[in-house]
């Protein structure tokens, strides 16, 4: 299972030392031979070899497809980070819970628009207060902070809002 394999990489990258962000941060720019900021199969592969984890070529086949969130063939920093980095902790879990239930004002489980108004001021918004945006753009653009990268609706689900953070996390080493 892929899963499963993510996880003995995850535990492997523990083992040496890359469980902070510039441990991974290190690795994944040891991995990335010719520079794009990105990782194709092969310097996946290799990077893997050379940084002294294994898992074989099926697994890494796997590990490379599961966090290839977007399916572009190639891995960006924040995938990698986002599949290498350790669970987030019980505590920051119930933190986060507790922003998104006084963001969704409705209950719905949805934070948009509408739950915002009253919740969030954006009169302060510099580009409000310069009268570039309307209140509702300064709410979009707030919301899309939180939105999944894939599929931007204008509409915040829990499990956007805990990914959000969760990246927020992968960037704090202690």
């Amino acid at each position: 299972m892929a899963a499963d394999a993510l996880q003995e990489l995850r535990q492997q990258c523990l083992n040496r030392g890359a469980s902070g962000i510039k441990g991974l941060g290190r690795m994944f720019r040891i991995m990335d031979d010719d520079g794009s900021k990105s990782l194709d199969f092969s310097e996946f592969e290799k990077g893997l070899e050379n940084y002294g984890v294994s898992v074989g070529r099926d697994k890494a086949k796997q590990i490379f497809a599961l966090m290839d969130k977007d399916g572009s063939g190639v891995l960006n920093f924040e995938e990698f980070l986002e599949n290498l980095r350790p669970p987030m902790s019980n505590a920051r879990k119930q933190v986060i819970n507790k922003a998104f239930q006084k963001l969704d004002r409705t209950g719905d489980g949805v934070v948009t628009v509408e739950d915002l108004q009253g919740v969030y001021n954006s009169k302060h918004h510099p580009k409000y207060k310069s009268g570039e945006w309307t209140e509702e753009q300064v709410f979009h653009t707030f919301l899309d902070s939180f939105d999944s990268p894939y599929e931007k609706d204008g509409k915040v689900t829990l499990e956007e809002f805990v990914n959000y953070y969760s990246g927020v996390s992968a960037s704090i080493d202690s």
